[in-house]
């Protein structure tokens, strides 16, 4: 498949990663993406293990270096405000010594800048059909062009177009968690120093925190839900259901969600797993979340999209133009590391939101007693190798 025209849809993390390393591979990539341009800002993400592998064979490790969020530390507080227990921000964050934090917008922008005018990008576009054909793929787009492609590649997140066109619906796929998460910026009226403070109720967490480069906040809300009835594509009734579920909720949470409604980056959703037994079809293949969401839980959403984008990439490269073999070999290098990342989301969200007040109060004593213990980094980090073991589950190839 050398010089092969292969169309992304989604210019995310993984579309955007695949981009780079397809062009460096030789082929002639097209990323194709509904939103005007790269999407800015985001909540903050993790690079480690694998990952951060990737990141170095682009030659991008000291630019996200310089832009880490560089949060210092982190408290867990109560409904009176009182700060409970205090950590630094690497064993807050569940993060070992050349683990990278940075705001999912700042990454997304690096990856994009990095093949900058080599790869062609189709903006206030998308895939509108897909006539899967054996020799190549016939792409009609919503503004009405059709183009062949010798490839396509479905990156366009949990709620893919592109799974479901091809695919079928996403309710096959989808597998909801029980949870739902919200992240936007506000103003950060506490005067957080690169900081984050989280308030744990029955049901519900709800953190704020500053980064490095940025004069506000962001707030994020994790709480438990059976599932929710609600247009993806109406604000105004996730931003009520958002309401309504800390409707009871005291510390600075009200004030938090007065931010809401100024906000240019509101983001609402279930916490969700893509589960499929298999990721492509003739000639088109799903990557990252489209494929193998683990959910913001995981903490690996980030890394399995840098890692997925490399082997897929690799394979193709390696397959001296069979794609049916690439894609067979990218399932094979890719499917037991996604596997045992998928595994954190559900086992991670039982920690992050307790589902009772007994719960919360047995976590607040077990907390406060710890930050008084010494040494209660080394038992932090005891408590989040579980993450490490994943992020470091697969052996990179050199392509």
């Amino acid at each position: 498949m050398e010089n092969a025209r292969v169309l992304i849809s989604g210019a995310g993390i993984a579309g955007t990663a695949l981009a780079y390393w397809l062009r460096a591979h030789g082929f002639r990539p097209t990323v194709v993406e509904r939103a005007p341009a790269i999407r800015d800002g985001g909540y903050k993400v993790d690079i480690r293990g694998a990952a951060l592998d990737v990141v170095t064979r682009m030659g991008l490790r000291e630019e996200i270096r310089k832009l880490r969020t560089d949060v210092r530390g982190g408290s867990i507080v109560n409904a009176a405000g009182k700060r409970v227990a205090s950590m630094d921000g690497d064993t807050f964050g569940g993060r070992q010594r050349e683990d990278a934090e940075i705001l999912r917008g700042d990454l997304n922008r690096l990856l994009h800048e990095s093949a900058a005018g080599e790869v062609e990008y189709l903006f206030d576009d998308a895939v509108a059909a897909v006539d899967n054909g054996e020799a190549r793929a016939r792409v009609t787009f919503e503004s009405g062009r059709v183009e062949d492609y010798d490839l396509v590649v479905g990156a366009d997140g949990l709620h893919s177009a592109t799974r479901a066109l091809v695919f079928g619906d996403e309710a096959r796929f989808v597998h909801d968690l029980g949870h739902h998460v919200c992240v936007f910026s506000v103003p950060n009226h506490l005067g957080l120093d690169r900081w984050e403070l989280t308030y744990v109720g029955p049901g519900r967490t709800a953190l704020t925190y500053s980064t490095a480069r940025d004069d506000g906040a962001k707030a994020m809300f994790l709480f438990a839900s059976g599932p929710l009835e609600y247009d993806r594509r109406d604000r105004a009734s996730q931003q009520r259901l958002l309401a309504e579920a800390y409707a009871a909720e005291g510390w600075e949470v009200p004030r938090l969600l007065d931010g809401m409604d100024g906000a240019t980056d509101f983001y609402f959703d279930s916490l969700s797993q893509v589960r499929m037994d298999r990721w492509s079809t003739g000639r088109v293949v799903l990557l990252g979340d489209a494929a193998y969401c683990a959910s913001p839980a995981s903490g690996q959403g980030t890394g399995l999209a840098l890692v997925g984008a490399y082997v897929l990439a690799g394979e193709l490269a390696a397959a001296g133009g069979r794609h049916s073999a690439a894609l067979a070999a990218y399932e094979r290098e890719m499917r037991p590391f996604v596997e045992r990342n998928q595994k954190l989301g559900p086992a991670n969200i039982k920690r992050m939101v307790l589902r009772s007040a007994g719960q919360v109060r047995m976590s607040m004593a077990v907390l406060s007693l710890l930050g008084r213990l010494p040494g209660k980094d080394r038992l932090m980090a005891k408590a989040v190798e579980p993450i490490h073991r994943a992020a470091t589950a697969i052996t990179l190839k050199q392509y």
